[in-house]
């Protein structure tokens, strides 16, 4: 199934990425109506019970939150108070179908791909204003859902005390505010503070991710790489050469000024060294593909004489919706 990308007919994916990626939101409506009549409320409650499902069951009452993640079993499901939200992770991991609905935004790297997350609440569910550290497309596929969009937010905002999930109750002024419904499409940047409640009996919204690492996730998968590349690294490549200059200051002290130099001298060596761009391109590329959920195991499974049977029937390959594919155009001794 081919499936357009999910942009207005006026946004090109060029003017997306240079005028709204990370700097302000986007309503499309109908941008993905092939959504519609994927899954049921009904469906998701019943996949969130089961074993190998990654689910999370919040609740909210006199003011009190709680969350449950799990297993989740039929008895947390029932009695439940007014305000609750049953929460699915790894969605396209159960339903290819949805899987493949991360064409419509093929104008993102594929590898930025997290996960598809669904939310099944009933009228009036929320999960509460909060803000999300990754970039996301929120889209309805049942029912209706009321988004609020309001200020920018940073590690200094104040979150309520005492509350399980980071929630706030400022959301500053508001951007936009509007009601979804079943196809349209809500671009939301990363740390941009949202509220989403629904206004149906019973609502489906699901939310495509889209993560890229961080410098703690560079620098903590570039050490592991070269640690396990030791013997394949041209250390004098990474030599540097040590300067002393007269320093007062007693002998067993690390000078501040000594500590720049070799910071100064680093940057220099990383900038000019194409064997640490081969290391750093394996540090990046692991650092991009790795997944937050653990990929189920399929018991089919095929030896290279048997696919070859297959594609000279007429057969062909498709990729799994959670494989991210990396490549370079150079090769590289370190991959």
């Amino acid at each position: 199934m081919n499936i357009p990308f999910c942009l207005p007919e006026n946004i090109s994916p060029e003017t997306f990425l240079r005028e709204y990626w990370q700097k302000r939101p986007l309503l499309i409506r109908n941008g993905l109506p092939q959504i519609v009549g994927l899954f049921e409320p009904e469906d998701i409650l019943e996949l969130a019970l089961e074993e190998e499902v990654t689910a999370r069951l919040i609740q909210c009452e006199n003011e009190k939150w709680s969350v449950k993640s799990s297993p989740l079993v039929e008895e947390d499901l029932e009695e439940l108070p007014v305000q609750w939200s049953v929460m699915v992770q790894n969605l396209e991991q159960w339903s290819p179908e949805l899987g493949e609905l991360w064409q419509a935004f093929g104008f993102i790297p594929q590898w930025q791909r997290d996960d598809i997350m669904v939310s099944c609440s009933p009228l009036n569910g929320t999960v509460g204003k909060h803000y999300d550290e990754y970039d996301v497309f929120l889209v309805q596929g049942y029912g209706q859902r009321r988004w609020q969009l309001g200020k920018w937010c940073d590690p200094s905002t104040e979150f309520k005390p005492n509350q399980p999930i980071r929630i706030f109750d400022d959301m500053g002024e508001l951007v936009m505010d509007e009601v979804m419904n079943p196809g349209d499409v809500l671009y939301v940047p990363s740390r941009m503070a949202h509220y989403g409640v629904s206004e149906s009996e019973q609502g489906l919204t699901f939310s495509f991710g889209l993560r890229y690492p961080n410098a703690t996730d560079l620098l903590e998968n570039l050490c592991k790489t070269i640690e396990q590349q030791a013997d394949n690294i041209n250390s004098s490549e990474f030599h540097l050469p040590f300067r002393l200059t007269p320093n007062e200051q007693p002998n067993a002290l690390l000078d501040p000024k000594m500590v720049k130099m070799f910071k100064h001298q680093l940057i220099d060596l990383l900038q000019n060294s194409e064997q640490f761009d081969e290391l750093l391109t394996h540090s990046v590329a692991t650092a991009a593909s790795s997944r937050r959920y653990e990929l189920l195991q399929t018991d089919n499974e095929y030896y290279p004489d048997e696919v070859q049977e297959i594609l000279e029937a007429g057969g062909w390959l498709q990729q799994d919706a959670n494989v991210k594919i990396l490549y370079t155009e150079n090769p590289q001794r370190f991959m």
